[in-house]
């Protein structure tokens, strides 16, 4: 959209930009960008004019937007980036995409979710205004057997991008939960498809959805659940500059792929699995039961090492493991 290219230029420039210059760049008529610019107050954008000078960005209102996003990014990379004020769920809007041939590293990302999934068939929970609801397409060259590594490599992506945009330093919950003062604030589903005559990978959607701007949580997640802003006494956080970054660090992951060498010691640094005692369950839980242990350490597949209380040492790749003293598991 037009508004989008003309919020991109205006938000680049630290000092003020001609009319003349945006229509000379966009290709359009001096009216249409007094029409955009126009839209983008009634939007709150804070834009002044002046004459001879044209306009200057003073304030923006926390907005997902194509424009927002990419005025932060360089220009080749908003050519596969999607911004939608609500969708169903990233990751189905994205399947989609792929299926018609989107290149690897299209994103797709949204203000809003009316069915936000998480693991193992679970909701995830999206309000609007408040979180990041993104979805990265990754078509790797490899096998099946290397990507069961890529929900923890995104792990350490987001907590890079986390850092960057904020400067604080999450933690990592084993396998790829990201937590601040012990309770989560993002989640990460991979949702992986393989051509079935080779065996290899034909696409990677990796969901991503961190809680930004979120006041509170209804009560049964209040234990388990926290956002940024909860954790810095209410201060808000701007999204368009965490969703450019972790569009940056997924990018710097797809690039880097299969070396895991960074990744491997950032997850080791930042998870806090390893040296706790913890409960471990298999995929396919049955009665509710689980085997308790103490995680010894993190392997260089990424897996955990537990050893159980009856003494076996194990190295689980799969599953889901509570960790003392986090989400209510005491």
């Amino acid at each position: 959209m037009l508004k989008d290219d003309v919020l991109k230029l205006i938000c680049r420039e630290k000092d003020y930009i001609s009319g003349e210059a945006i229509s000379r760049k966009l290709g359009v008529s001096r009216a249409a960008v007094n029409n955009a610019v126009k839209t983008l107050r009634d939007e709150g954008y804070e834009i002044i004019s002046s004459t001879n000078r044209g306009y200057h960005l003073t304030n923006s209102p926390d907005l997902l937007s194509k424009g927002s996003v990419s005025a932060l990014l360089p220009d080749a990379r908003s050519t596969c980036l999607h911004v939608f004020d609500s969708v169903g769920s990233t990751n189905n809007v994205l399947k989609d995409l792929a299926a018609k041939g989107a290149v690897s590293g299209t994103v797709v990302i949204a203000d809003h979710q009316t069915g936000g999934k998480g693991r193992r068939g679970r909701s995830f929970a999206s309000p609007s205004g408040a979180g990041i609801y993104l979805s990265y397409l990754f078509r790797p060259e490899s096998g099946f057997d290397k990507i069961s590594d890529l929900t923890s490599w995104t792990a350490v992506a987001v907590a890079d991008a986390i850092k960057r945009a904020y400067d604080f330093e999450p933690q990592i919950k084993w396998v790829n939960d990201l937590l601040m003062n012990r309770k989560k604030i993002c989640g990460i589903l991979t949702e992986v498809s393989v051509e079935g005559e080779s065996g290899l990978i034909d696409t990677c959607i990796i969901g991503i959805g961190v809680n930004v701007n979120e006041s509170s949580f209804p009560p049964e997640l209040s234990e388990i659940a926290t956002s940024i802003s909860i954790e810095n006494g209410g201060r808000r956080f701007a999204r368009p500059v965490l969703a450019s970054e972790i569009i940056r660090s997924m990018d710097e992951l797809t690039g880097n792929w299969p070396d895991s060498s960074y990744y491997l010691e950032r997850y080791r640094e930042l998870n806090i699995t390893a040296g706790s005692e913890i409960t471990a369950y298999p995929l396919k839980i049955e009665n509710g039961s689980g085997r308790s242990g103490t995680a010894i350490g993190i392997n260089d597949d990424f897996s955990l090492r537990v050893r159980f209380r009856d003494g076996s040492v194990e190295d689980l790749k799969s599953g889901e493991v509570s960790v003392r003293g986090l989400y209510g598991y005491t």
